[in-house]
């Protein structure tokens, strides 16, 4: 009886395991899976040749050269992305409500200056996978580092987001936003500070 049992129990097992694979097509390539959005797959290239920069005004004090963890866990150096072209940080967390309302027109700005200008973001007070859902609904498409314990924040004197921090090439700090920015101001800023006419 028990054995009988067990034989069905296996069979039924099998169609089952036979059926799932029918269904899959069994022989499909495993799919990939999604990249993490703000990871190392949003990090700029080299800047491109002749990039037309305005030079920092002389005295300008220098920015935390900070480092960070992406969101899918690669390392990130301020400095080393400043050594190209000019930064611009964006403070922000997932449930700050003026981030959200203003991520649209920052991630146009951002597309639009991609060769001139990186953005990175900088995430702290929220968890990994609320990062993630932010990203995605609001498709933000630059670098953006988890600043966990807060130390990338602290190094900018950041005490809540929004904040919108914007660094020369070559590492001098040139002007931040407590509360945050509009992109049509930032883009006019960006012109005025970095970006060469």
């Amino acid at each position: 009886m028990i054995r009988g049992y067990a034989v069905r129990l296996a069979a039924v097992a099998l169609a089952a395991a036979l059926t799932a694979t029918a269904c899959s097509g069994g022989d499909d390539p495993p799919t990939r899976p999604e990249p993490v959005a703000g990871g190392a797959a949003a990090l700029p290239g080299p800047a491109p040749a002749g990039l037309a920069l305005r030079p920092p005004p002389s005295g300008a004090p220098g920015a935390p050269a900070v480092t960070g963890a992406l969101t899918d866990g690669s390392p990130v150096v301020l400095a080393d992305l400043w050594a190209d072209r000019p930064v611009v940080l964006v403070f922000f967390t997932s449930w700050c409500t003026l981030c959200a309302a203003r991520q649209a027109a920052l991630g146009e700005l951002a597309r639009r200056h991609s060769d001139e200008v990186v953005f990175v973001g900088v995430a702290a007070e929220d968890k990994p996978e609320d990062v993630q859902r932010y990203l995605r609904e609001h498709r933000v498409g630059y670098p953006v580092a988890l600043d966990a314990g807060g130390g990338i924040w602290r190094s900018y004197a950041v005490r809540e987001p929004p904040a919108v921090v914007v660094i020369a090439k070559g590492g001098a700090l040139l002007r931040g936003w407590p509360g945050g920015v509009d992109a049509t101001t930032l883009d006019a800023e960006l012109r005025r500070l970095v970006l060469a006419p």
